[in-house]
């Protein structure tokens, strides 16, 4: 049985993964565990390092990672400095690849930087990850729909999830990039994001066909 480990975003819990956790364990089969993280207090490194603890404490031949926003950017970023030797693939939903505009916008103010926390402010400070060197298949997928707290402060420029762009979310080198219809935070809970990912998982691209049907 294959594995994905789910990382939530920034302020989050990991709780807020359980639709499509379940969805994911349900319907497609998957074996799942969910990294919880200090989003706020604990930077990039430290956070990255410990991810790759638990990758290698999960069990199965073949383990997958998705990430939700900034768990996202901690995925790569264990990747980019102490990658896995066990094969799998890995999704970004919603996630700030090049950058936040809304964190910059945050921490223009004093109070702002201690809002975003430390992996943010990195992430603000040295936006660009690089290309992705497309050793191991990544998917990302956006969300179009501008409903969120970006989208109401009026931070985030262009078609976005009202919290991350899309263009933030590109990253060259990726295998597949897919937009939908979600903001931010709904997208953990439609069944159409769940069911693109697992395709990805699976397939290593998304279903543009059922995209366009839908």
């Amino acid at each position: 049985m294959e594995t994905v480990i789910l990382l939530h975003g920034l302020y989050m819990t990991g709780s807020e993964l359980l639709v499509l956790r379940n969805r994911l364990r349900q319907v497609h089969g998957f074996r799942t565990r969910v990294f919880k993280y200090r989003s706020v207090g604990a930077g990039l490194a430290e956070n990255a390092e410990r991810l790759h603890r638990f990758v290698e404490d999960s069990d199965g031949p073949q383990v997958h990672l998705l990430g939700h926003s900034l768990g996202g950017v901690v995925m790569l970023q264990m990747m980019k400095v102490n990658p896995l030797t066990r094969p799998g693939r890995l999704i970004c939903l919603g996630s700030p690849l090049r950058g936040s505009s809304l964190a910059s916008h945050f921490m223009r103010s004093p109070m702002g930087a201690h809002l975003v926390g430390k992996s943010l402010q990195e992430l603000a400070h040295a936006p660009a990850l690089g290309a992705w060197p497309g050793d191991r298949d990544l998917g990302i997928i956006a969300g179009s729909l501008n409903l969120g707290l970006g989208a109401l402060l009026g931070a985030v420029d262009g078609p976005s999830d009202g919290t991350v762009s899309v263009e933030e979310t590109r990253l060259p080198g990726a295998a597949d990039h897919l937009v939908l219809p979600v903001c931010h935070l709904s997208m953990l809970f439609s069944p159409r994001v769940a069911d693109q990912a697992a395709n990805f998982l699976r397939h290593g691209s998304f279903e543009r066909e059922a995209t366009a049907a839908a």
